[in-house]
């Protein structure tokens, strides 16, 4: 199970989301099997907060671990801008609390403190009232990163933005009839591994499945290739974003 939990932070169809949610709704291997793969991602948060390396001997890596699990399970989609952002949240606000308990740390307290006032992000963080801000800004990191590699990916098969924008079906119905047919191949692993390895559309194959003229087809062909790239992806942004321009 591990080694699909692994592999799952990696494949399009199966990520982070639904590895969470599945933790969530009570697969205790899934939620161990997650927390074992997250462990450098909780590793490098709180050696991130800390300011110095942590490791599985500190007592800061076990809280860290706590807040991991406390993230999976407070996580919801539909308000979180991911897993990963909500954890380095909690996980951030429970080492500050252990490091205000602990007595013997005050120096190190005073100078987390002074990193912190140097640092919007860092504020952004502790202040409860700019946490959507905080969300907002990662969101918009995201996409720009997110439209980076979707350009990358289109370059693979000689498409840029610039060409989706002269070729982007201007008539709603034409549009509509576009994206059905992107749906169609990318529904399709046959079709959809023709594309990805021929890099070009069956179209011979599409017109046996599609009342559309090749002519059509072929006309709507650079939007419907980008749309079948974005549907098969993982970039959950992008998608979100510019869900009412390609429907």
């Amino acid at each position: 199970m591990l080694l699909s939990v692994i592999q799952g932070l990696f494949r399009p169809k199966v990520n982070m989301t639904e590895l969470a949610l599945e933790a969530k709704a009570g697969n205790e291997e899934v939620l161990n099997d997650l927390l074992f793969a997250s462990s450098s991602f909780i590793k490098k948060t709180a050696s991130f907060i800390c300011k110095r390396p942590i490791d599985e001997h500190d007592e800061e890596y076990s809280i860290a671990i706590m807040g991991f699990h406390e993230a999976v399970m407070a996580y919801k989609p539909e308000e979180n801008a991911s897993i990963q952002t909500l954890a380095h949240l909690i996980i951030k606000r429970r080492l500050i609390d252990y490091i205000r308990k602990e007595s013997s740390r005050k120096e190190q307290l005073f100078t987390f403190e002074q990193n912190e006032a140097e640092s919007s992000e860092q504020h952004y963080l502790l202040n409860e009232k700019s946490i959507h801000t905080y969300y907002e800004k990662q969101k918009n990191a995201s996409r720009k990163e997110e439209l980076s590699l979707f350009s990358a990916l289109l370059a693979q098969f000689n498409l840029s933005f610039e060409d989706l924008t002269k070729s982007s079906p201007k008539h709603v119905d034409t549009r509509k009839t576009a994206f059905q047919i992107a749906q169609i191949v990318a529904d399709h692993n046959d079709l959809y591994d023709y594309l990805v390895t021929n890099k070009k559309l069956p179209i011979k194959e599409i017109e046996s499945l599609v009342e559309v003229s090749r002519k059509t087809i072929e006309r709507q062909r650079k939007y419907i290739i980008a749309v079948v790239l974005l549907l098969n992806s993982d970039f959950n942004y992008l998608k979100d974003y510019v869900k009412g321009e390609i429907i």
